[in-house]
C-alpha cells in the first residue's frame, strides 16, 4: 500500500463506486472522478482521482453522502435534520426529513448522521436521537439511537447509543453502535440489533469488500 495525503479542513463524508469519489468537508462536497480507463495505470496506480467539481454548501454539517441515481450527490444534512441534495441557488435542496422533526431549522435537532443505500436509493438513517428541539439528541446519547425507514418514515430499530454509517450488505442492514463500540447488525422485523464484534474505540465510517467489514475507529 501507498499512501499520501491531502488536506481537507474537517473532512466527514467519503463515498465511491470506483469511478466517481465523494468528499464532505467543512463548506464543501468535492467531485472527484477516476482519469484512468480500464487496463490503464500511471506510475503503477489503477486509479488517479482528480477534482472535478466543488458544491459550496456552506457550514450545515454535511455526513454520510453517496452519488443518487440522477447523477447528484445525496446527502445527510445534520444541521437541518434532513437528507437533501445541492442546489444551483441555495446551499442545499431538502428532499426527506423525519416524521418526528416538524420544519427545518438550522438547529442539529436529533444529529441525523447515517445514510445507507439499497439497490443504489437512499433506504436507511440513523439518528442520535428522535428530538425535535435545538441539539435535543445530547441529552439522550446513551440510548436514545434510532434508525429510520425513509420510505415508510417510520423507526424501524430503536435503544442505539450513538448510531453511525448504516450499510445495507448481502440482504441485511448494518451499522456502528458507536456508543458502545459494537458493530451490529439490526433485525428489521424485532427491530432489535445483533452485536457481532466490540471495536476499542468510536466507530464511524462503515464500508464492505466482499465478506469482510472495514471500519474506521477514533480513540475511545
Amino acid at each position: 500500500m501507498s499512501v499520501f495525503e491531502r488536506t481537507f479542513k474537517r473532512a466527514m463524508g467519503l463515498w465511491s463506486d470506483g469511478d466517481t469519489l465523494l468528499l464532505s468537508n467543512l463548506y464543501h462536497l468535492h467531485r472527484f472522478n477516476n482519469t484512468l480507463g480500464a487496463g490503464q495505470d500511471a506510475d503503477g496506480y489503477d486509479g488517479l482521482y482528480a477534482p472535478r467539481l466543488s458544491h459550496i454548501a456552506g457550514d450545515i454539517d454535511v455526513h454520510d453522502l453517496a452519488l443518487g441515481a440522477d447523477g447528484k450527490p445525496v446527502f445527510i444534512n445534520a444541521l437541518f435534520s434532513c437528507l437533501a441534495t445541492v442546489s444551483d441557488t441555495h446551499s442545499f435542496k431538502p428532499l426527506w426529513r423525519p416524521s418526528f422533526i416538524s420544519d427545518l431549522q438550522p438547529e442539529d435537532r436529533c444529529h441525523l448522521n447515517g445514510l445507507a443505500l439499497k439497490d443504489g436509493s437512499p433506504a436507511y438513517v440513523t439518528a442520535i436521537s428522535s428530538t425535535n428541539v435545538t441539539e435535543g439528541w445530547r441529552d439522550h446519547r446513551q440510548s436514545g439511537g434510532v434508525v429510520i425507514d425513509i420510505e415508510s418514515n417510520e423507526i424501524i430499530g430503536q435503544g442505539f447509543s450513538m448510531p453511525h454509517s448504516p450499510r445495507w450488505h448481502n440482504g441485511k442492514l448494518w451499522l456502528a453502535n458507536s456508543g458502545t463500540g459494537e458493530f451490529c447488525w439490526v433485525d428489521l422485523a424485532s427491530g432489535k440489533f445483533e452485536p457481532v464484534a466490540f471495536c476499542p474505540g468510536y466507530v464511524r465510517g462503515v464500508a464492505f469488500h466482499g465478506n469482510c467489514a472495514i471500519l474506521g475507529l477514533s480513540r475511545p
